[in-house]
């Protein structure tokens, strides 16, 4: 399949700057066999008793900071973005692979210095992009500098002159527990302390899988072919218990519903050839693309996405491109909002959808 096959026309203006307040009044689009128009705090109402959410508890740092590169052939000013944490360790130095802007002013053997985050050095440069980084300190100090140093790494599709307060609280679930991530499980924005004791009170329960969201989620598709596309490695982590209680809800015939696309994608990375789920801690970079099934999850909770993302694509293969691209139009033309400050929707599986 080819790239173009996942575009469609999106006005800027339904790009959502802000979200919702509170947070489960965004509005909800139901894509089953027909399309149906509710809000977030619907939701309860549209699963069943025996449900179980899956959301991703994995927590964004202020990734963002802005240092100067120091070397032989002068200086330069740089911006970088941490995007996936190589050494967990505190015995040993942080090390980080980040994208940097510009990146072509860095070399292997540059020193950066911050303000406010000690220095670090570059190790290498890869192709695709991504730059290594070794800091002069342990990976728990340079998480606690950047909660005071760094910016949140909103996407840029989101207008900003200066970093705005706000996306500290904004750009972060209220479960968020697991720092690691650089992008947020957008779809996990929308639950409050409300909703929560709503969907308990259906008998709907819930539980946590981590996947540390990269910023490689951002990039563009640059391939013409989806076979070409190479997806960054994330790191995800399903501990027994919720592959347990997992495996069992299915087998009681109960549905799992995958809050946010991150969460299915862990889901599927720890699902084996039978349809069982085993504990999971280690990278991915699976790609889910129209042509194989999704087995794991029956329901998934997710944001509107951009032409042409691997999200997009992700949703066809979830619900069916036919049937995704003409709830994407009517959600335009009903100025639903787009991506991680916007609305959401609500699928049924492609095999599920006739059974509503």
């Amino acid at each position: 399949m080819r790239v173009e096959d996942f575009d469609f026309d999106l006005p800027k203006n339904r790009i959502a700057q802000v979200p919702a307040r509170p947070r489960d009044s965004a509005r909800m689009l139901h894509i089953g066999e027909r399309l149906a128009d509710h809000l977030v705090r619907d939701l309860p109402s549209l699963l069943r008793s025996d449900d179980i959410l899956v959301l991703n508890d994995t927590k964004v740092i202020p990734a963002r900071i802005a240092g100067q590169r120091t070397a032989d052939r002068g200086t330069a000013k740089v911006e970088i973005t941490l995007h996936q944490n190589i050494i967990e360790s505190n015995d040993v130095p942080a090390q980080w692979r980040v994208f940097a802007k510009p990146g072509r002013k860095l070399k292997p053997g540059d020193i950066i210095e911050f303000n406010g985050v000690p220095r670090a050095t570059v190790l290498d440069k890869r192709q695709t992009g991504d730059i290594l980084l070794a800091f002069d300190c342990t990976t728990t100090d340079l998480l606690e500098r950047l909660q005071v140093a760094g910016e949140m790494p909103v996407p840029p599709y989101i207008s900003r002159t200066q970093p705005v307060p706000e996306d500290r609280r904004d750009y972060q679930t209220i479960y968020a527990r697991k720092p690691g991530a650089v992008a947020a499980p957008t779809a996990g924005l929308h639950f409050t302390e409300e909703l929560f004791a709503a969907l308990e009170d259906r008998g709907i329960a819930h539980c946590f899988v981590t996947l540390h969201v990269g910023a490689g989620t951002f990039l563009p598709v640059t391939a013409d072919r989806l076979a070409d596309h190479k997806m960054y490695a994330e790191v995800g982590h399903m501990t027994q218990e919720v592959a347990d209680t997992l495996n069992a809800a299915k087998a009681d015939g109960g549905r799992i519903v995958a809050v946010g696309t991150t969460s299915l994608r862990l889901l599927e990375s720890a699902l084996d050839a039978e349809g069982v789920l085993h504990p999971f801690k280690r990278e991915t970079n699976i790609f889910i693309t129209p042509g194989a099934p999704v087995r794991s999850a029956d329901v998934l909770l997710t944001n509107f996405h951009l032409p042409r993302s691997t999200l997009f694509m992700l949703v066809c293969a979830f619900s069916g491109i036919d049937r995704m691209k003409a709830a994407y139009a009517y959600a335009i033309e009903q100025n639903y909002r787009f991506y991680s400050y916007g609305d959401t929707c609500l699928l049924e599986r492609l095999d599920e959808c006739v059974q509503l």
